[in-house]
């Protein structure tokens, strides 16, 4: 039971427009604002702060003062208390932020109640409880100074400094999450900024910082912003020791090169084309279903099944009864409970979506389901099914982040393994097969940092997420996710350390 502080003046249900810094709720410093839409009709659900340059220095020089001179980083007990009010606050407000996540996201209603929310706040409570159970501190083997005095060697785990946390638009309450779980849990002080496409589930977590926790001013920073170079000071302020970062490769690859010159640790959680392998062995009334799977979210997520890997001994049967299932996909209304397939985030994605359908078509690729792009308010994309896709085509190789499956045949289990490596993405995989030693076989050579066997789940606080290859660097989650946000320090010491 924590020691949550007073009910808090604002009412859970009001969307937060302002930007935390330093302990203050309060809006740009130039008074700006941007819109936020709802991508299921295209109107403007309300606005947000938009912070400058000032406001994002502020928050940085907030999150460096409060790690340098306040205790936060040392005091586990602390920490822990007040984490544990914050998840607190989050779950008394879990369903305004239900509602929220669907108007701002167009997050199907059904997903709020796994990896939209339920299931991020089971794995903040992971955090929470990896503070007292985390060896921040180990003795190994004494050793014998160069003057032939006995040394006790000592290995502390510290925290890393000021983490700056960025997060997509696709679940961005979730990604928000396990980031300042981590980051904070492990002793850092953290200066975060949401998309702009999906920022109010990222306010409000300021807003009960700084109203129902008692989370020193200055640990926690939420700063809202629409301009690049603003949102760019994360990756090249001097006094950011890290970055944590989950969104595509193109923009990866822009994080490195900013925060190479002042050699920040990163870890990146990047892009995907997850490959799901049909054996011919496989029970189809499992593996076709599961297939659907690539629909999820309107297919915008990064380690969604959305290369189909199909053996041809069931090809046209698993294709039958994949164009018949995507004819009648559980698509549109988000707020509705049944729904599978919401919106696209925005008239942008909508289109670049389109025209990745476009160039599938010009490529060869026969369009078995869908494709179309409905004369509707809102941004939609029909869930769309293309058969018969050369594994090498654009349409096969590229993140689309939209309700589009390709579906390609093979011969063999080691043809399936081919195919499925020849990508520059590695982050997550799925076999269905009814042989253990064949579905092993495929998990283990196929090169992604997360995999699925029959519907298999590996999700969870304690599961470290993250790929291989231009799939991102390091893990988010689980002891290897919670130790990236530590530093080691080695102690050879003549003198007895009261360390144990």
């Amino acid at each position: 039971m924590s020691n949550t502080p007073a009910a808090p003046p604002s009412t859970a249900a009001a969307h937060e427009e302002r930007l935390l810094i330093d302990g203050e709720l309060r809006g740009a410093a130039d008074g700006a604002t941007f819109e936020v839409l709802n991508p299921a009709d295209g109107t403007v659900l309300g606005t947000v702060a938009d912070a400058g340059q000032d406001d994002m220095r502020a928050a940085i020089a907030a999150a460096r003062r409060a790690f340098d001179e306040t205790e936060w980083a040392v005091d586990h007990a602390f920490r822990k208390r007040c984490l544990t009010q914050l998840l607190d606050a989050l779950i008394e407000e879990k369903e305004a932020l239900r509602e929220e996540l669907i108007a701002e996201v167009g997050a199907p209603r059904m997903l709020t109640y796994s990896a939209q929310l339920e299931d991020p706040l089971k794995k903040f409570q992971w955090h929470i409880d990896e503070i007292d159970r985390f060896e921040w501190v180990r003795r190994i083997d004494d050793a014998v100074s160069r003057a032939g005095e006995p040394t006790e060697r000592w290995v502390l785990k510290e925290a890393v400094g000021v983490v700056s946390a960025i997060t997509p638009w696709n679940f961005p309450f979730g990604l928000m999450i396990v980031k300042l779980a981590g980051a904070l849990a492990a002793g850092n002080t953290v200066v975060a900024k949401p998309a702009p496409e999906t920022p109010w589930n990222a306010t409000r977590i300021g807003r009960l910082v700084a109203e129902r926790t008692d989370i020193p001013a200055g640990v926690v920073n939420l700063v809202t912003t629409s301009d690049r170079d603003t949102a760019e000071l994360l990756l090249t302020d001097p006094r950011v020791d890290m970055v944590t970062f989950t969104g595509s490769t193109v923009t990866g690859q822009r994080v490195l090169e900013c925060a190479a010159p002042t050699f920040k640790r990163t870890m990146l959680e990047l892009g995907g084309k997850s490959a799901s392998v049909i054996l011919d062995d496989a029970d189809l009334t499992q593996a076709i279903p599961a297939a659907l799977g690539a629909l999820a979210h309107s297919g915008q997520g990064c380690a969604l099944p959305t290369r189909l890997l199909v053996q041809r001994g069931v090809y046209d049967q698993v294709v039958a009864g994949l164009t018949q299932a995507f004819q009648h996909a559980p698509w549109g209304d988000p707020a509705e409970p049944g729904t599978l397939a919401g919106p696209i985030i925005s008239a942008r994605q909508r289109d670049r979506v389109a025209d990745y359908i476009r160039v599938g078509q010009e490529e060869g690729a026969k369009l078995a389901a869908g494709g179309n792009v409905p004369d509707r308010p809102g941004f939609w994309i029909e869930p769309t099914l293309f058969v018969d896709v050369d594994n090498a085509s654009t349409i096969a190789q590229e993140e689309i982040f939209g309700p589009v499956l390709t579906v390609t045949p093979f011969d063999t289990d080691d043809e399936a393994i081919t195919l499925a490596n020849a990508s520059r993405y590695g982050l997550s995989g799925y076999v269905q097969s009814a042989s253990r030693e064949r579905a092993l076989r495929i998990a283990r050579a196929i090169r992604t940092g997360t995999f699925m066997i029959n519907g298999g789940s590996y999700s969870g606080g304690d599961a470290p997420f993250g790929g291989y290859k231009a799939s991102g660097i390091g893990r988010e989650g689980g002891r290897e996710g919670f130790e990236a946000f530590t530093e080691t320090k080695t102690i050879g010491s003549a003198l007895p350390l009261p360390l144990a």
